[in-house]
């Protein structure tokens, strides 16, 4: 990808080819035949990018609804949040008139708010990235609330604005980059802008080592229809709480939880209801919180199972309904769900060195009932709570 590509991507020409090749099978062995036909009548270079970014814009559709509009790179994708974490974020950036998106790459969070009506400074290093984030923000009529400015924010400090962003890049080619130093820009680059502007946000890998945050930031996890996403690291007097668990559904509607005075919950056998918290839970560190909401105990002090005699609707946990439980024996177990009419069982554990697809297979049975067995503990030792279905939940 060059510059004479990226302009040629973006132009009429460019875009009547990727919208013909957005009706194309263009499965992996049609690759080499549709190469072959574009380059009848483009030049070998064009036909590559034109192929490259139709298959770019079929994978990015999950993270952007109007991907069919945008331009991409393959690692620049790989790191973008979709379109409603990004959404949810400038969501709480709006009443900044101005935000310094620093390392736009190419420009997911800068459309996200600037669709919040947030006017942007982009700034970024790589040309390729800028250009690209330029032709996405032109083809989505959102050019006019961005300021584009080309600088090493390695050596030249952020630009004046209300508030400063910055998702540091944490690849190096193919390869995910853990360490903090090795950041781009380096973690403690970043938050030495603090120095320039208290109000920084920074988004991050969710599996982020704790010490590397600071004791008055406030550490926001984010989890998208269940899976957890992201963490981001609010600062300065964007931080509103210590900690916060954000739960986004497929429609992006957020709901979340934050740090309170919580008591540590009671220990309890399983009662009615078995709630698996969902992963922003867990690593926000809120279980005590999110037990006191439901009125609930938990299984044991570290395992995050909670359970009630009472279903409660969440949209922090999804809700198995018990329907027995025993300690474990391999034994008791199976013969225990043949009297229950098991047909096929989904074994889920956590807590269990088992492995569930193999258990799945030796627990399944010919019945008419759709099991869930939950493998885990009490103080007492390892157990299996047997559940139906999971409770449809209507806030989620």
């Amino acid at each position: 990808m060059d510059l004479t590509l990226i302009e040629w991507l973006h132009s009429a020409e460019g875009q009547a080819i990727l919208a013909e090749l957005a009706i194309r099978e263009l499965r992996e062995t049609d690759l080499l035949a549709e190469l072959n036909r574009l380059r009848r009548h483009l030049p070998a270079e064009r036909a590559r990018a034109a192929i490259e970014q139709a298959l770019l814009r079929r994978k990015a559709i999950a993270k952007f609804p109007y991907a069919d509009r945008m331009l991409f790179t393959r690692d620049a994708l790989e790191q973008a949040s979709a379109a409603p974490v990004a959404a949810h974020r400038a969501a709480r950036l709006v009443c900044q008139s101005r935000v310094a998106d620093l390392g736009c790459g190419i420009g997911g969070d800068t459309i996200a708010m600037a669709l919040a009506g947030i006017q942007v400074i982009a700034v970024e290093r790589d040309p390729i990235r800028l250009a690209l984030a330029q032709a996405n923000l032109a083809a989505l009529g959102l050019d006019e609330r961005v300021l584009w400015l080309e600088r090493d924010l390695l050596h030249e400090p952020p630009p004046h604005a209300d508030a400063l962003f910055c998702d540091p890049a944490r690849r190096i080619g193919d390869r995910r980059v853990f360490d903090p130093a090795a950041f781009q820009p380096p973690l403690t680059h970043v938050l030495g802008w603090q120095r320039h502007n208290p109000a920084l946000v920074v988004k991050l890998a969710p599996g982020i080592d704790r010490n590397h945050i600071p004791a008055e930031a406030e550490l926001e996890f984010v989890s998208f229809d269940g899976e957890l996403k992201e963490a981001v690291l609010w600062c300065g007097p964007l931080a509103t709480t210590e900690r916060r668990a954000t739960v986004l559904n497929g429609a992006g509607n957020a709901v979340s939880l934050t740090t309170g005075a919580a008591p540590r919950p009671p220990l309890s056998t399983p009662q009615t209801v078995l709630y698996e918290p969902d992963p922003t839970i867990i690593r926000a560190g809120l279980i005590a919180e999110l037990a006191a909401q439901l009125g609930a105990a938990q299984l044991s002090p570290d395992i995050a199972y909670l359970t009630t005699t009472t279903y409660h609707p969440t949209p922090f946990a999804r809700p198995w309904p018990i329907v027995t439980w025993l300690p474990f024996q391999l034994k008791r177990l199976r013969a225990l769900l043949r009297d229950l009419d098991a047909g096929p069982v989904t074994v889920k554990k956590r807590g269990s060195p088992l492995d569930t697809t193999t258990l799945a297979h030796q627990l399944s049975g010919n019945g008419n009932r759709r099991l869930v067995v939950v493998l885990t503990r009490l103080p007492s030792g390892p157990i299996a709570v047997i559940c139906d279905e999971m409770i449809a939940n209507d806030n989620r």
